[in-house]
């Protein structure tokens, strides 16, 4: 059992998921100290108040308070910004044609004659299987 744990924990898929997740979290952390105290205070300016976790209103009664909600808000509008660039720039590279490291062994071949290839392959496949059922 230790051994499938070993293997499974030395892919390379689990691996980047594990750094993903660790640099998510600090890119979180780093989202909301940028909320808390440079964007709460710019708009607590505007709003005339600075904190914006303390505020709130009433409606018949009830209080709401509604500054921790504003603060999760920007701090997923920035997360959603940053990830859409990161995206988009990753779908420009692969419309631009630009290749990885190792990519770069990988021949361009002609569409018509790997379509021929897929052709010889599927014949060869059935000259196979009529010469097995004749017998």
């Amino acid at each position: 059992m230790f051994k499938e744990f070993q293997e499974f924990i030395s892919r390379g898929s689990v691996v980047d998921l594990a750094v993903g997740v660790i640099v998510g979290a600090a890119f979180n952390s780093l989202v909301s100290a940028l909320t808390t105290y440079i964007l709460n205070p710019l708009i607590g300016l505007f709003i005339g108040q600075i904190d914006l976790t303390d505020m709130k209103f009433q409606f018949l009664g009830a209080t709401f308070l509604i500054g921790d909600f504003i603060n999760a808000l920007i701090n997923f509008l920035i997360i959603m910004f940053v990830i859409f660039m990161i995206v988009k720039l990753m779908n420009k590279m692969r419309r631009d044609g630009s290749r990885s490291k190792f990519d770069e062994n990988v021949e361009e071949t002609d569409p018509q004659l790997e379509y021929l290839q897929q052709i010889r392959d599927l014949l060869r496949y059935q000259q196979r299987n009529d010469h097995n059922r004749r017998y």
